[in-house]
């Protein structure tokens, strides 16, 4: 990294999409600090209401109106943060711009390789949540059950550790660093996926998939901090590219394994595989992997230097101000806030929400779909969910090109606002109701099986250019507090893809496949006028409404 690069003060904008990427809001000192660079008199985290410095925008300043963006914009503009602690010699802080321990100085190898690494892992947990869909029946029969209620939870209830298990990941990660929490997870997602696979009732198999939900989040939580840790500006995109692999075609490729696996050993090897993949990445990890959190590395030498010197006045120069139960405070308090009293934050969250149900409705029910209207058997079954990992790829690619294009577009004419991020999303608005209709009808009237694949394909793209921008846009309008925005976002999505597909099979029956599949085009049709809206008339709601956090 370029030593002007390094040692200069950052922006407000770098250290907002810093903190993004981190996982956590701009107020919470991160690798550049926080948008407050206020000194602090002590390493030892305290409430952020004690010691106030008059230099520092209050709380009630900063939090006056979020999505207006006027408190925070017109308090620290875009150029650089001033930081009041550059000359006091009691802070610590990096040796030079070619300080080892900065994880930005890092060898090649290192880094890309520590990049590798969280990328296999956060391919692995994704894929775990799907993987053994095809084998349900195999469990069904094993543990005597015929409840079709628990037939679709089994696959969802991963989804639902997604929603809990992140909002306590989280915070830790900003007191103990990621390190602590990589490891501790994955172990305990290997100890949950062997739990999985010996499971000798329904009731402990739900139980166990749940707790593999809520420590398989920890890499999707944390990997793009850990990108941001060690990867400069310029070459990030590339990487988180790479890291956002997992989360897309994950779910989409387990499946496709698992009808093999299932049919070669029976559906525990689903887990065991899963246990066995994940048990090596820990080991690489544990050998690997080194903390790349830089308050934490710093927090560190700081206390190293106060031991060395007997100087208790040391302090690291990314501090926090913050005390665990403010971090524990602003991870669950900030984001139910958000959700109930922002109508921008609301609506996008109800949309990302209901699409990413509709994905695990699929996933739930591609089995038996296949399996009754096409007579699929074996590992082919697997092969049905290839259509919407297809889909869902190219939806990717296709909304980084485009979404990119607009945005330089209009950046170069000087006239961004947030609500340009949404023509790609009303692209994704009409594609998904195509999909399903088209894979609804098809599969009722059993047609070749290469139609209803074809209109999966339009599912997973419409998905994607749903999800990416509606996400995109929310960080574009909280700025400051888009991670808690996030947060939101996350946790309605989690509750409604695991809760909603549980009345997938039900709604078939009643309703038959095409009907069935209507009814949620007819549900995605409604939606497609939220981003036309917000296109519109966005610019007026964000400065009409107001969120005091």
């Amino acid at each position: 990294m370029p030593e002007s690069e390094m040692y200069r003060q950052p922006t407000r904008s770098e250290i907002i999409e810093l903190a993004v990427a981190e996982g956590h809001d701009a107020d919470i000192p991160g690798n550049a600090g926080s948008i407050h660079q206020v000194p602090s008199h002590t390493s030892t985290p305290r409430s952020k209401h004690q010691n106030h410095d008059p230099k520092k925008p209050s709380a009630e300043a900063m939090d006056k109106d979020i999505e207006k963006g006027s408190t925070a914009e017109s308090i620290l503009s875009e150029e650089a943060v001033v930081d009041s602690n550059e000359d006091d010699p009691n802070v610590v802080s990096w040796d030079g711009p070619d300080d080892p321990e900065n994880p930005m100085n890092w060898s090649y190898t290192k880094k890309w390789g520590t990049v590798c690494l969280i990328s296999a892992i956060t391919f692995l947990t994704p894929l775990a949540s799907s993987m053994f869909a095809p084998g349900v029946p195999e469990v069904m029969s094993t543990f005597d059950s015929t409840n079709d209620m628990l037939e679709q939870f089994m696959v969802s209830v991963y989804v639902l550790g997604f929603a809990f298990g992140p909002m306590i990941i989280a915070p830790l990660s900003e007191m103990y660093g990621r390190l602590p929490l990589y490891h501790s997870c994955n172990a305990l997602f290997v100890i949950f996926s062997i739990a999985a696979a010996v499971a000798s009732s329904m009731g402990q198999f739900v139980v166990f998939r749940f707790f593999m939900g809520c420590f398989g989040g920890a890499p999707m939580v944390l990997g793009g901090g850990t990108i941001a840790d060690l990867i400069n500006r310029e070459q990030r995109g590339t990487a988180m590219v790479v890291w956002m692999m997992g989360p897309t075609i994950g779910p989409c490729v387990g499946p496709i394994i698992g009808g093999f696996l299932t049919v070669a050993k029976g559906w525990r090897w689903n887990f065991w595989f899963v246990a066995i993949v994940a048990g090596a990445l820990m080991l690489m990890s544990i050998i690997l992997m080194k903390e790349t959190s830089a308050p934490v590395i710093l927090e560190r030498k700081a206390n190293r230097l106060r031991a060395e010197t007997n100087n208790p006045k040391l302090r690291s120069k990314l501090a926090s101000d913050l005390s665990p139960a403010d971090l524990f405070k602003f991870s669950i308090i900030r984001p139910a806030k958000m959700l109930t009293r922002s109508p921008i934050c609301l609506a996008m969250s109800v949309y990302i929400a209901i699409t990413y149900a509709y994905l695990y409705v699929l996933f739930t029910t591609f089995t038996a779909v296949f399996k009754t209207q096409y007579h699929w058997k074996g590992g082919i079954v697997g092969l049905s969910f290839l259509g919407i990992g297809i889909g869902s790829l190219i939806g990717q690619f296709g909304f980084t090109y485009f979404g990119n294009k607009t945005v330089k577009k209009h950046i170069a004419r000087n006239d961004f606002r947030p609500e340009h991020r949404l023509y790609t999303m009303c692209v994704g608005g009409f594609c998904l109701p195509v999909g399903l209709f088209w894979y609804g009808w098809s599969t009722q009237e059993m047609t070749h099986w290469i139609v209803p694949i074809l209109g999966t394909g339009f599912i997973g793209f419409g998905l994607l250019m749903t999800f990416m921008p509606a996400t995109t846009y929310l960080v574009d309008v909280f700025t400051v507090h888009a991670a808690s925005a996030m947060a939101a976002s996350t946790v309605l999505r989690s509750l409604c893809a695991a809760l909603i597909p549980l009345s997938s099979s039900k709604m078939y029956k009643a309703m038959g496949y095409g009907w069935g599949n209507s009814l949620l085009g007819f549900v995605s049709l409604a939606l497609i006028p939220i981003p036309f809206l917000f296109i519109r008339y966005g610019e007026k709601i964000r400065a009409r409404n107001s969120v005091k956090l």
